[in-house]
């Protein structure tokens, strides 16, 4: 694998947020274009406006990447009310049911532990998922209630962080796709006392954790003091799992054309089957597939 400096190349990227409660993820864009005074914006991975946590939006070229992050695995933290069942599956909704929480720890313990592996979930109506072109939310506003397809979901952990019945705070990591609020109603329902989410914050997005976010209030302020691509992850970043290799100098006018490229126009391949292809000045060029003459141009991001 060739070892070189690769260097920052910031017009394009992803910025983290810590979303705040009270935010839709498109207020978030909205903001945030007012303040990079860029257009050319996307977030990845919607969270519900009572929800907090890790946003990441993608800047430039970097958009070409929002459906890769929101394929990338998520952790949460979230705090079950059992007790009661609401319409939108979370607090703030209308409440259908209320029973009486008489389960101790270990019962509840164990259904938790019992919702670890793959498994079928139906998204919520009050979802932002699209059924023939309209998002379940506003159909469930206007009192429709329509048939949703089960999905293919997977938990790979759930710790529970702490336990003061009828409520439990736990951390769950899971893939994309995966509801917590179904999560916790589907608990509430295995426990014959029905639980709706009280809270939740997203804590990690593939690699991006919550420890690497800013507020809009942080970004404006390092916008106003010229330092924001400081906090503008390279697009490369999300790619550090592939082997990076650089064309040589000889062969700039076929990267840059977007050509295939051969053994003899790089300087030393990669092992992997796709790697991080690299300018000879540094900069991020793209994603190329091995072929059996050398590489092909899978996704460009050259500047």
């Amino acid at each position: 694998m060739v070892s070189f400096l690769v260097r920052d190349y910031m017009k394009s990227g992803i910025i983290l947020i810590d979303k705040e409660q009270g935010f839709t993820s498109f207020d978030v864009i909205a903001k945030l274009r007012g303040i990079l005074k860029t257009k050319k914006l996307g977030h990845t991975g919607t969270l519900d406006p009572d929800a907090t946590g890790v946003l990441p939006v993608c800047i430039g070229k970097a958009t070409k990447v929002c459906d890769l992050l929101t394929d990338m695995s998520k952790t949460y933290e979230t705090v079950l009310l059992l007790g009661q069942q609401t319409d939108t599956q979370d607090i703030s909704g209308k409440v259908l049911h209320k029973a009486s929480v008489t389960c101790d720890e270990e019962a509840v313990r164990k259904e938790i532990v019992g919702m670890v592996g793959k498994q079928l979930q139906t998204p919520p109506m009050y979802s932002a998922k699209k059924i023939n072109g309209q998002k379940l939310y506003n159909l469930a506003r206007a009192g429709q209630e329509v048939h949703r397809e089960p999905v293919p979901i997977e938990i790979f952990q759930i710790d529970i962080l702490w336990m003061e019945l009828p409520r439990v705070a736990m951390r769950i990591s899971c893939s994309k796709g995966t509801y917590i609020r179904t999560i916790c109603n589907d608990i509430g329902e295995k426990l014959g006392c029905y639980g709706c989410m009280e809270a939740l914050r997203r804590t990690r997005v593939g690699r991006f954790d919550i420890s690497s976010c800013f507020s809009l209030g942080e970004v404006e302020t390092m916008m106003a003091d010229g330092t924001v691509e400081d906090a503008i992850a390279s697009i490369d970043s999300l790619f550090m799992d592939l082997d990076a290799v650089m064309v040589r100098e000889d062969s700039i006018r076929l990267l840059e054309n977007g050509n295939p490229l051969l053994w003899s126009n790089i300087v030393e391949a990669g092992g992997t089957d796709h790697v991080r292809m690299y300018h000879p000045d540094g900069r991020f060029a793209g994603i190329y597939q091995k072929t059996t003459q050398g590489y092909a141009l899978r996704k460009n991001f050259l500047e």
